[in-house]
């Protein structure tokens, strides 16, 4: 059953915010968290690392350029489709048959040449397929509304994570929104491809969805301060010479999401039965 999000009573100055509502979906998708050397990986779902870059490409800003108040927005994710994972065998040589470089330089700037001599560099890249996520940022009102037109017409190429994983479109959906973080992302209609959701519509037809077809549990994670669980990846520059994260804290739920199908006409009023596991005991 999903987990009881009624916001608290929010404060006065959040009166003067808004949602910024995105779906993040393309044939790949790598949100790289702990990345080092030969091993590329990505988590199962988008880092506010990879949004905050996302969204400081879009406006235009270079690498050196403050993101403390892109940092500052309050994320929100939700898995419409998780995808499936794709592991990239991946090797580099020198075309002049040259043995490689080492990541270290000499007196005078060169790479110094690798000891014992290495011909074959091999790593291995970690990719999201045909996933699809819808991603919220809440913040001050001004903002979000630039961000939204930026997400429109970006001034540099937007990425999901590498440069090399293109988006599709729309990536922002509808307009910037007014409401809480949570009620937001609960309002917002599945956005899963076609394939998915006829495999859910065949799926209700014969299993306990049937009743309510018009409604899908999804999971999601937000930023919390008092939240049961951390992540480290929060940006503190995107600067080449200066790049580091810290942490922030954040909760897990499900959400009960509208899926767009036809409501079925067995459920009264239209509501979602609660499931009850012990009734075909007689308990």
């Amino acid at each position: 059953m999903p987990v009881d999000l009624t916001p608290a009573p929010a404060p006065s100055h959040e009166q003067d915010q808004a949602v910024l509502v995105l779906r993040l979906a393309g044939p790949l998708q790598s949100w790289g968290e702990r990345s080092a050397f030969n091993r590329r990986d990505t988590p199962p779902q988008p880092t506010k690392s990879g949004v905050v870059g996302l969204l400081a490409a879009a406006a235009g800003r270079p690498r050196e350029a403050d993101i403390t108040d892109l940092v500052g927005l309050r994320l929100g994710v939700r898995i419409d489709q998780p995808g499936t994972l794709l592991r990239d065998y991946h090797t580099a040589s020198d075309y002049r048959g040259r043995p490689l470089p080492q990541a270290g330089v000499n007196a005078k700037g060169l790479q110094k040449p690798t000891s014992p001599a290495k011909d074959t560099h091999v790593t291995h890249r970690y990719y999201l397929q045909d996933a699809v996520f819808v991603a919220a940022v809440q913040g001050p009102a001004a903002l979000v509304t630039t961000l939204a037109e930026a997400i429109r017409h970006p001034a540099f190429p937007l990425a999901l994570g590498r440069r090399s994983c293109v988006p599709m479109q729309p990536i922002a959906l509808g307009t910037v929104r007014n409401g809480s973080l949570v009620d937001v992302l609960a309002e917002e209609p599945w956005q899963a491809g076609e394939a998915a959701k006829a495999t859910y519509r065949r799926r209700a037809q014969r299993g306990p969805e049937a009743s309510s077809p018009h409604l899908i549990d999804l999971a999601a994670t937000f930023d919390d301060l008092s939240g049961e669980d951390t992540l480290q990846d929060v940006p503190l520059s995107f600067a080449p010479r200066e790049r580091g994260f810290t942490t922030r804290r954040i909760r897990h739920a499900w959400l009960t999401v509208p899926t767009g199908l036809p409501p079925s006409a067995t459920t009264a009023g239209g509501a979602r039965p609660t499931h009850d596991p012990f009734a075909l005991l007689g308990w």
